[in-house]
């Protein structure tokens, strides 16, 4: 019976090891994913799972990206070499990312390339001739927000904008004073 006990102890013991390394992989994924850097796609992909997207870059290397949108505020990239090798792994939507941009030079798929697919219903305004897709990240780490890029009908980039996330806002209807 003791052998028993001991082989259901090791079997909770390894449950438990997979539990934590994958709570690791979510509860940190960049510090997660910068160790493996030199790593094979395979690896990544064991660690992280498929990527939301994935795009074959100018230059031969490739980008994946692992959005938490639509209501979270993080989408991670992962940088492969030409030969498949992990070279990078960071936040997308960080603050000095998104400050990457460049107004009438990028177009959407330069967005499209660097923080994934806009998981937010894109919007067209026909006043401004304006298309805009918007991305929730924390703003500095602390504020939540939503960052709009702002594409003309040719697809350049015209403009971006911050502005507070509503799903954070009060409900004033529900205060009292």
């Amino acid at each position: 019976m003791s052998s028993a006990i001991a082989g259901g102890a090791r079997r909770l013991v390894l449950a438990l090891g997979a539990l934590l390394l994958s709570a690791c992989a979510t509860l940190m994924p960049v510090q997660e994913g910068q160790k493996l850097i030199g790593q094979s796609q395979a690896e990544v992909q064991a660690m992280f799972g498929p990527p939301s997207d994935v795009f074959r870059l100018r230059d031969g290397t490739s980008r994946w990206i692992y959005s938490k949108q639509p209501l979270g505020q993080y989408a991670y990239g992962a940088d492969f070499d030409s030969n498949g090798r992990l070279t990078n792994f960071r936040n997308m939507l960080s603050t000095p990312e998104l400050y990457k941009a460049q107004i009438n030079i990028w177009t959407r798929q330069d967005v499209l390339e660097h923080f994934g697919m806009t998981r937010e219903p894109i919007q067209y305004y026909p006043r401004m001739r304006n298309e805009v897709w918007s991305y929730r990240f924390r703003h500095e780490d602390v504020w939540p927000s939503l960052f709009h890029f702002y594409f003309d009908d040719a697809g350049v980039l015209r403009r971006t904008q911050i502005t507070p996330d509503p799903l954070y806002e009060p409900d004033e209807r529900f205060r009292r004073w």
